[in-house]
């Protein structure tokens, strides 16, 4: 018997060497493949006859497909040029890190299932309290991904301010940036469309505080309770910050619980040179800070941080009998009381990981330089007439768009739009649309370190290119009739 389990190992060995060493030759070679591959018709086609065999099949045959016909055939988001959505640059530690997890599996749900990786997480959650400026009443946990991590601090929110019996009086607010993620989160836990008001923002992109005020002293005076406001840490489209300090005031004064959206941008905390930049975050009742985004961590490794960690046990603790015998003790954890999910991975482990490898230092390098693509991006923009820039670099994304005269606002939303298209099928870079003050505008959010001033004037140069190409077939079609 233990003859043949070794004859079954080392096919699955062998396979899993040769997987290794052609996924390090690509990556070592990643800037010379396109951004994007989409399936074809005829690939997406045999996946879907494939079926499920009744027999097995030889497992490398298996890896070899898969790797051919579905793992080609994406964005490449760790891609340097992958300058689309907020992009996520994954170490190969990060991966390490994973493959590490995977293979040994732990249970994360309780100290006495995994309570070294129970401890690790305890430390890396501590860590980045401490980059927040945190006290020692602080905590949190790993969760999936911003969306996860917005949901579990607006239900330790609302059950913070609110009583059950209240649920239908609680008004939370947002502004016109906040990710849908927030505004999904609040209507999961029970609120209808008309408690949750949306704030529109000054000429940076941030919250208008005096209408956040205005809002919350409308809905007292109409009997409503206002319990959350959620505040951007660099916003999915702009990468705006909002005033915390102003806010919290308003929080502090009228006993709301102040949220702050950092799934993108509260890395900036682990830089030495820009962390100012999010002074006051330190007063916010909560964080969200996805790891694999700027941190570059594989999906899926997010958090949620708290300033009270009773406010999350407050809410997500159970103790059903069949638990009963993993109770964790004052020095130990059992995070299923921390957040919603009982079953959870490890997630921390691969952070904990890079940041062994790495260290601090390198993190703020790899910060900071994020920074710096963004305003060679724009430098470059500057460079050539035609363009606009809409909303200046921060935390490494700039917001602008190709505006030539004599077209209307309609013409240069779908001139921009088919840029942004161009720009895929190329395959150079990935430039995608987003709209700033109805405006259809170019967006470009820069984190990788081996992205360089090369990659970013050269997208921008290209672009250019593409837009004067279009501009030259739109007055000709217009000639022509």
């Amino acid at each position: 018997m233990e003859q043949k389990q070794q004859l079954q190992q080392e096919p699955l060995l062998n396979a899993m060497i040769k997987f290794v060493q052609s996924y390090m030759d690509a990556q070592s070679d990643i800037k010379s493949n396109k951004i994007m591959q989409t399936a074809s018709d005829e690939t997406i086609a045999e996946l879907r006859l494939c079926g499920i065999p009744r027999k097995g099949r030889a497992v490398e045959a298996v890896m070899d497909e898969m790797v051919e016909d579905v793992y080609a055939n994406q964005v490449i988001m760790q891609h340097p040029r992958w300058f689309g959505f907020v992009p996520s640059p994954a170490s190969l530690l990060s991966w390490l890190g994973d493959i590490m997890t995977s293979a040994y599996d732990p249970h994360a749900g309780s100290w006495m299932q995994s309570s070294a990786a129970a401890c690790i997480e305890q430390e890396v959650i501590a860590w980045k309290c401490r980059q927040a400026g945190y006290p020692d009443t602080s905590g949190g946990l790993f969760v999936s991904g911003g969306s996860m991590a917005n949901l579990t601090a607006l239900t330790a929110a609302r059950n913070a301010k609110l009583s059950e019996f209240q649920y239908p009086l609680g008004t939370a607010y947002v502004s016109e940036q906040t990710h849908s993620s927030v505004s999904k989160g609040l209507r999961i836990i029970g609120l209808r469309t008309d408690q949750i008001r949306k704030i529109p923002t000054d000429s940076d992109f941030r919250i208008n505080i005096t209408l956040l005020k205005d809002a919350v002293s409308e809905d007292l005076a109409a009997g409503k309770i206002p319990f959350a406001v959620i505040a951007n840490a660099g916003s999915t489209n702009t990468g705006s910050i909002d005033p915390f300090n102003e806010i919290t005031a308003l929080c502090e004064k009228h006993h709301i619980w102040m949220h702050v959206d950092g799934a993108y941008g509260a890395s900036v905390l682990a830089s030495s040179k820009y962390r100012h930049r999010l002074q006051g975050i330190e007063r916010a009742d909560s964080i969200s800070w996805d790891a694999h985004k700027w941190l570059l961590q594989t999906y899926s490794c997010s958090a949620i941080l708290v300033k009270d960690k009773k406010t999350l046990t407050d809410s997500f603790h159970t103790c059903p009998e069949y638990l009963k015998d993993a109770a964790a003790n004052d020095e130990q954890v059992n995070y299923w009381d921390y957040g919603p999910e009982l079953t959870r991975p490890a997630r921390s482990l691969k952070l904990w990981l890079t940041l062994q490898v790495l260290g601090t230092d390198t993190i703020s390098d790899i910060i900071e330089h994020g920074f710096q693509l963004a305003q060679w991006a724009e430098d470059e923009i500057r460079k050539h007439p035609r363009w606009e820039v809409i909303c200046p670099a921060q935390q490494a994304i700039v917001n602008f768009r190709y505006a030539p005269p004599g077209l209307s606002e309609i013409e240069i939303d779908a001139l921009n739009q088919q840029i942004s298209k161009e720009m895929l099928q190329d395959g150079y870079a990935g430039v995608l649309t987003t709209e700033l003050n109805g405006r259809k505008v170019l967006r470009i959010c820069a984190l990788h370190p081996e992205a360089n001033e090369t990659d970013m004037r050269t997208t921008v140069q290209l672009l250019d290119k593409i837009a004067c190409k279009l501009t030259i077939e739109l007055e000709r079609e217009r000639n022509a009739s």
